[in-house]
């Protein structure tokens, strides 16, 4: 696998900063999530963007390795439009931004996502409460995708629901077709979970994965995945690739995992830990 190929003289710089825009008072362990995913799946460096007031408490929980952005927050310690400018800033020092896992549904918050999709251009993945911003305003996808090298979508059946404003039964019944119809319509790629996990690209691809298990279908399992696709993408493999390469190893780490605590008490932090052992059987 191209992941395990460096160079002897390789640096940290070389596979990528990872910048992560999440959580919030109620989410707090999405970031932690998502952020320790990222670091696990080969990225250089990673930065977590979380409320200011959660900065303390997330030095605590997040991996060491990881460092933290402390960002303006509403009184409901989420994140503030005010947030913006100093997200600008400094996304001009990172590869890879993934918004989305934690963020809550605050109506400036919601704003936030929107004004960071549409005007900064760096490649994205977008995810859980960042999709939530974009129903009723995807016309936002295609302000910057024609100068943003690679945008990553991931819903679930709700979200993907929600996006298209039509049922999740209509999305289930045409998995496949729904996906790639989007990623074509909006020049994206686009991460369809649940049983055998989708990916699609604006050309027309798609790959249906057979990793993974229902012990998988736990809080924080999503954030694992954002996490891996940044990554891989950080380390400079295109999107279609970097998104087929995170959900086969997601899901075969989940079954690791599945393996060693079972279906039934397995929670996302055991994804993480396995992804090493994913890896290495894919090698």
């Amino acid at each position: 696998m191209r992941l395990l190929r460096r160079k002897n003289n390789s640096h940290k710089g070389d596979f990528g900063h990872v910048f992560i825009v999440a959580g919030s008072a109620r989410y707090s362990g999405a970031g932690a999530l998502c952020s320790e995913a990222a670091i696990r799946s080969g990225a250089g460096l990673v930065t977590l963007g979380i409320p200011k007031s959660l900065n303390n408490a997330m030095i605590k929980i997040k991996p060491k390795e990881v460092m933290t952005l402390p960002l303006p927050e509403t009184k409901q310690a989420t994140l503030s439009i005010r947030a913006f400018k100093k997200i600008k800033d400094f996304s001009n020092n990172i590869d890879i931004l993934a918004i989305g896992p934690g963020l809550s549904q605050n109506n400036s918050t919601q704003s936030l996502v929107r004004k960071i999709v549409a005007k900064i251009d760096k490649p994205m993945v977008i995810d859980a409460d960042g999709l939530n911003a974009l129903a009723g305003h995807l016309g936002f996808l295609l302000t910057t995708n024609d100068q943003r090298p690679a945008t990553i979508l991931t819903p679930h059946p709700g979200e993907m629901a929600r996006l298209l404003g039509t049922t999740i039964k209509k999305v289930q019944s045409c998995r496949n077709e729904t996906a790639v119809r989007f990623a074509r319509d909006y020049d994206c790629t686009v991460v369809l979970k649940g049983h055998h996990t989708v990916v699609a690209d604006y050309r027309g691809n798609s790959y249906v994965n057979n990793t993974g298990n229902p012990g998988m279908a736990t809080a924080g399992s999503g954030d694992v995945l954002t996490g891996m696709i940044a990554a891989f993408l950080a380390q400079g493999i295109e999107s279609y690739s970097a998104a087929k390469y995170a959900v086969y190893l997601h899901g075969l780490a989940g079954d690791l995992a599945a393996e060693e605590k079972t279906q039934i008490s397995l929670i996302a932090s055991d994804i993480i830990a396995k992804i090493p052992e994913a890896i290495k059987k894919s090698s």
